[in-house]
């Protein structure tokens, strides 16, 4: 490969556009990089010695976080040469399974102090740091998210689910006249957004059921578990896949109960709940040594206790006497169903921050298994309950 020109006036522009990105979260525009200045030859590469150089120089214009990963992508490549599309992604913000690799395989110089050890933040920057340390098991990508949060969008799903599903809930209170196991009350049921097996055609309801609760108790557990857990998950990988974890859980738990448990009804969030408290937690086991929040240990014990007793509750509740024979109360297999897309979809979104998913075959597997699973149930409900001619309880 021939020599390459300096490309000091590129990363003093790199440099600019990060300040300029800082007045503006959301650039429309990529960053002015242009190719020819790093890659006269398009041959694809740039040379690591002029690449250090270069940092060395012109590192102070950067975010220091940002320089210390770049530094880290240069040691990473012994053979001399530096992936043009790395440094463009990294720049852009558009990480790329090829760059994570390249780092952690590398010899990473991240020997400056870490981010938990940085003094002057103010609260936001705490709090911003502090949900790195609870989500991230890789000081790497703590920094990274550290650098690159701007709470523009901010987390607007959980945040979202949770005031309606409290305002159901109230609203639902008043026109029973009960708050405390409203479950039981003969009229429940009748509310258009409950899953009933008898009204399994209405494909509203395998989602909807989430904004109907069995009490105060069972809707506090959930609204906790979503801000403590989904909010900050949120906050880390965004919406988009935060919001599909959970809402493949609340599917997967009506499918599963409407396949398992094939004459009750379903009601609450837990199936996107232990969706998302399930991926964490596994996240948590699998990165234990990497992860660094406080009292994990205990607060895993915590988490697993809490979610143990609205399990039991849900149990005790589905073989409790019904309130409405011949029909019985909602069932608890919903949990389990989001137990299982928890870890296995779950765990692998959590565990690829800021990278393409599309770029895992292990995200591919999982999706192929779910969709299968889908497609099974809704067979299954099309044509399984007249083939085994089973008394379905009466519509309510």
């Amino acid at each position: 490969m021939g020599e390459h020109p300096s490309p000091a006036p590129a990363v003093a522009a790199c440099a600019e556009a990060e300040r300029i990105e800082e007045l503006e979260p959301e650039p429309e525009e990529p960053l002015p990089m242009a190719p020819e200045d790093f890659d006269p030859g398009n041959t694809g590469y740039i040379s690591t010695g002029k690449f250090r150089s270069l940092l060395e120089s012109h590192g102070s214009e950067l975010d220091p976080h940002k320089r210390e990963v770049l530094l880290a992508l240069a040691d990473s490549h012994s053979d001399g040469h530096i992936c043009y599309q790395d440094f463009v992604n990294l720049m852009s913000n558009k990480r790329s399974n090829s760059f994570r690799q390249a780092i952690l395989q590398g010899n990473r110089r991240l020997c400056s102090k870490a981010l938990l050890e940085e003094k002057g933040l103010s609260l936001s920057q705490r709090l911003i740091r502090h949900v790195a340390y609870e989500t991230l098991p890789r000081e790497i990508d703590r920094k990274w998210y550290y650098d690159s949060y701007t709470c523009c969008p901010p987390p607007w799903f959980m945040i979202a689910i949770t005031l309606l599903e409290i305002a159901f809930f109230l609203y639902n209170g008043v026109a029973l006249d009960q708050f405390v196991l409203q479950v039981t009350h003969p009229h429940y049921l009748k509310n258009a957004l409950v899953y009933h097996p008898q009204l399994r055609a209405q494909a509203w309801r395998y989602l909807t059921y989430i904004f109907m609760h069995a009490g105060i108790e069972h809707l506090g557990l959930n609204v906790v578990l979503q801000l403590l857990v989904g909010v900050p998950l949120e906050m880390v990988h965004g919406a988009a896949r935060i919001g599909f974890v959970y809402v493949a859980g609340v599917v997967a738990g009506s499918l599963a109960v409407s396949v398992a448990d094939m004459t009750a009804p379903v009601v609450g969030s837990s199936g996107g709940v232990y969706a998302l408290v399930s991926a964490h937690l596994a996240n948590i086991v699998m990165n234990w040594s990497g992860m660094e929040c406080q009292f994990k240990l205990l607060r895993m014990a915590v988490a697993l206790i809490c979610m143990s007793m609205e399990f039991g509750r849900a149990v005790w509740l589905r073989f409790h006497p019904s309130a409405y024979p011949p029909c019985p109360h909602p069932s608890f297999v919903a949990h389990l169903g989001g137990v299982a897309v928890g870890i296995t979809l779950g765990v692998v979104v959590l565990r690829n921050y800021e990278q393409r998913l599309q770029d895992q075959s292990l995200w591919w597997i999982f999706v192929a298994i779910y969709t299968v699973f889908v497609l099974f149930a809704v067979f299954w409900n099309v044509f399984a309950y007249s083939l085994l001619d089973l008394r379905l309880p009466p519509p309510p």
